[in-house]
């Protein structure tokens, strides 16, 4: 496994990083809780040693998940967790930045996954209501009470982001980027750089688009939340598939898979970059591992460059309402 720095004083990563599975996991579903277990173990086999959460994820079931998961092996890996995306009983989003807030979130991460320190806390999405010189100061107390090592954002907008990052230096920005979803390249990326701050890349597969396995809506189980995204829309679909057959096309010149190849791609865009594709498959995991051995020339770079151009892909990654309320 190669490794990258997360960001100027951050520490060392592996270039293949771990999201979260997509699928949710009941505390009582023994093989799915085993399967889980077994997913993250051989991730840290294969020397991937940054592993992703929230307390948003699986409604905080996976922070208590992962930190059983990594148990045996704690003090040879990194843990991200975040705080501030709230679902509301009515089902729309919300957020909560509030000083008071993050140390509660904080305090209840540490405990849920019987960890000391958090080595990266971020916030999950910028509060409006809240100046984020606040939030982050809140954070900054954080390092200082020695609960989390470095800040994080998410979803953070550039003009955000350098203000936060006045306030303290952040480490890393998570945000969606993939062949499919290349708009950050504009003004999030380079404000990235200019800040020597680390870009945490979520979906890399598109949300598993770029694998080639989903061609159609009925790919997608029945209450797969994917059904709601514009990109799955039948129509929008359809579109998409056509530019993942020339990837797939691309990919078997390669000898590779259409998955690792778009890994590939996204590695090649900068050691700055971190890709952190989420899987609940062991199979997955090697071959997403796999990616990071993987050199491309400059003309396969620029060949899917070109396919998949700034805007190419049909439908926005999120339907309006949630647009609305991010920093992008």
């Amino acid at each position: 496994m190669k490794y990258r720095q997360l960001g100027r004083d951050g520490p060392s990563v592996s270039a293949i990083s771990m999201g979260r599975g997509s699928q949710a996991i009941r505390f009582d579903d023994a093989p799915m809780v085993e399967a889980f277990n077994a997913t993250i173990r051989r991730a840290w086999e294969l020397g991937i040693n940054f592993f992703d959460s929230s307390d948003a994820y699986w409604g905080t079931r996976h922070e208590v998940l992962l930190g059983r998961a990594i148990k045996g092996f704690r003090d040879q890996v990194l843990i991200s967790s975040k705080f501030g995306n709230i679902d509301l009983p009515d089902g729309r989003k919300a957020t909560n930045g509030r000083p008071e807030y993050v140390f509660q979130c904080c305090d209840a991460s540490l405990k849920r996954m019987d960890v000391d320190v958090i080595d990266v806390y971020y916030l999950h999405r910028v509060d409006p209501a809240v100046p984020i010189e606040e939030t982050v100061g809140a954070m900054a107390r954080l390092i200082d009470q020695g609960k989390i090592r470095h800040i994080g954002l998410c979803e953070a907008g550039a003009a955000t982001l350098r203000r936060a990052h006045r306030a303290h230096p952040i480490a890393a920005l998570q945000t969606e980027y993939s062949l499919w979803f290349r708009e950050v390249e504009r003004d999030i990326l380079p404000a990235c750089r200019e800040l020597g701050i680390a870009y945490v890349a979520y979906a890399p597969l598109g949300r598993g688009l770029l694998t080639g396995r989903i061609k159609t809506v009925d790919d997608l189980p029945p209450n797969d939340r994917r059904r709601r995204h514009p990109r799955f829309q039948p129509e929008n679909l359809a579109r998409n598939v056509k530019l993942v057959e020339a990837l797939e096309a691309v990919a078997r010149g390669q000898g590779v898979t259409a998955a690792q190849l778009a890994l590939a791609w996204m590695l090649a865009q900068g050691e700055d970059i971190v890709p952190i594709p989420g899987t609940s498959h062991v199979k997955n995991v090697e071959l997403n591992a796999a990616a990071a051995d993987i050199r491309l020339s400059p003309e396969s770079v620029a060949r899917l460059s070109e396919i998949f151009a700034i805007g190419a892909g049909a439908g926005k990654r999120y339907n309006e309402r949630l647009l609305q309320g991010m920093g992008l």
